[in-house]
């Protein structure tokens, strides 16, 4: 209801197309800069809190915005840093709550649970836009916005009634900046999450921006209808998306998720282009709930795929950063199809993203998504605690790990292709600077090594280990030969290891306590 009374009431604030547009960009935008954070505070924090954070300032924003409409002071620029406030408290919320489905069922049934939380968003899409509509035309975007302030209480009293059990760390939280870079270096170094990730920006710029941005334009433009016209619209695209929520699980089963989204990629830009052609009232609406069809195909596909394949240290930043993909995309695309429209007309900005959709297919030539999605196994408890012989604290490095390797030269090729899936796998959980290393006067010894900023860091990276990385440190050092493997962890740069009396302290450090598996300092 939001989405439509904000858009409505920038028709009479502004009559720039671009203006319309901006209300998108003014949600998103806040959401590709605060979405990151918030999912490292949910994996940090118990997710039940930030998401109940991120209603409550939605909630607030939304019924200041009430009382200014009631007052008849809202400006267009006004309007759009309430939008964007709404953003900011949206992007709080989400990833919390997308990263608390999978506690809630069983994996086989993550991808079912995700469809039947894309139909109930859908059906509140559905009717909340013929509602808003409704009321838009008997009592203005004013009541909409009191009537979005009220939905707001519901939601935070589920939440409060939630029994989460919060699952206690041994280890303190990592600092914010260190928990958003572990998320992104772990994306950056898987090449199924790298493809989502890309494949997400492109549906948001040009899909999804244009039905989100232009809809308004469509109305009045295209159709000269009113806000009414508008809900029937936007509730055809919700129908679409609930019936194409429940076809999902059958279409995951049967085919290729690259397959499947080229698919819906190309319908999707057809259906546009429909739209963008036609001036009837009743062709529109079939061609946006076919939109929607493949919309809540296209988004659950990625979202399912990035779920199964992200461990749950990191699950709700790489959830973020979906997030931030999608929202960057859509920001972007309705400034661009916004400006396009503003140039041009509305029928040629919706049919040029329609091709844009179309031809978007291609780049599944270089990043798709078939054959790169693997499951993520469940993490493992290391049996074996590091030797420590000095005083360090959380913050103490960077730390140095090297591993010797003795191997016969013949099986060099073999051993070399294991260490390149072991160094993926060492930077995505949090290795810094890995290299591998020949002696060049005995060449069966190898050398491998990597850093870790801080003793804390290295702890965390000791914590992020699965089964697939186990295997691939056994298989590495099924290659050595002569006994156990020789590993060192120094510290590199030790100045506070070196003062003047043993027992001062140094008042940059934390002195926080390390607990290992058995609870013991």
């Amino acid at each position: 209801m939001f989405g439509v009374a904000a858009a409505w009431e920038m028709t009479r604030l502004s009559h720039s197309p671009t203006m319309v547009a901006m209300i998108q960009t003014a949600m998103m935008l806040p959401m590709v800069a605060v979405t990151l954070p918030a999912g490292a505070l949910a994996d940090m924090f118990d997710r039940r809190k930030v998401a109940i954070a991120g209603l409550s300032f939605s909630a607030l924003a939304v019924s200041v915005l009430a009382a200014i409409a009631i007052l008849g002071a809202t400006t267009s620029w006004l309007l759009l840093v309430f939008c964007a406030m709404l953003g900011i408290g949206t992007a709080l919320f989400s990833p919390s709550w997308q990263a608390s489905i999978p506690e809630q069922v069983s994996r086989p049934n993550l991808t079912a649970a995700i469809a039947l939380s894309s139909i109930s968003y859908n059906i509140a899409r559905s009717f909340g836009p013929a509602l808003g509509g409704i009321v838009i035309v008997l009592s203005g975007a004013k009541a909409v916005f009191v009537l979005t302030a009220g939905c707001y209480v519901p939601l935070l009293a589920a939440f409060f009634c939630w029994k989460r059990k919060q699952i206690p760390s041994r280890l303190p939280p990592e600092r914010i900046d260190r928990a958003i870079q572990s998320g992104m270096r772990y994306a950056l170094h898987s090449p199924g999450i790298r493809a989502v990730l890309v494949r997400t920006l492109l549906f948001g710029f040009g899909a999804n921006a244009t039905i989100l941005a232009m809809a308004p334009l469509i109305v009045k433009d295209l159709l000269s209808g009113n806000a009414i016209t508008l809900g029937v619209l936007l509730s055809s695209q919700g129908a679409g998306a609930i019936a194409g929520a429940t076809m999902v699980s059958r279409i995951r089963a049967r085919f290729e998720t690259e397959a499947a989204i080229r698919v819906a990629a190309v319908v999707a830009g057809f259906s546009l282009m429909l739209i963008g052609f036609s001036h009837s009232i009743a062709l529109t609406v079939a061609a946006f709930f076919i939109f929607g069809i493949v919309y809540i195909i296209t988004a659950a596909l990625l979202n399912v795929s990035l779920q199964l394949s992200a461990p749950r240290w990191v699950v709700a930043r790489t959830l973020s950063l979906f997030t931030c993909a999608m929202t960057a995309g859509i920001a972007a695309g309705a400034i661009v199809w916004g400006m396009i429209a503003s140039a041009h007309d509305v029928g040629i900005a919706i049919i040029s993203s329609g091709v844009f959709s179309i031809l978007s297919c291609g780049v599944g030539h270089f990043l798709g998504l078939a054959g790169n999605m693997e499951e993520v196994q469940a993490p493992a408890t290391l049996t074996h605690e590091p030797d420590v012989g000095m005083p360090l604290t959380i913050r103490s490095g960077p730390i140095v790990i090297e591993s010797e390797y003795d191997v016969e030269p013949e099986q060099a090729r073999a051993f070399y292709e294991i260490m390149m899936k072991l160094r993926r796998a060492r930077q995505q959980i949090g290795a810094f600077n890995w290299s591998i290393a020949r002696d060049i006067a005995n060449p069966a010894i190898w050398t491998e090594r990597y850093q870790c900023p801080t003793w804390g860091d290295y702890l965390h990276m000791r914590d992020r280990y699965s089964g697939a990385e186990l295997e691939l440190q056994l298989q590495a050092n099924a290659f050595h030969r002569g006994g156990t493997r020789k590993a060192t962890r120094r510290l590199e740069r030790p100045y506070g290891s070196v003062r003047w009396k043993a027992d001062s302290l140094d008042s940059k450090q934390e002195l926080l306590p390390y607990f290992g598996p058995a609870g013991s300092a």
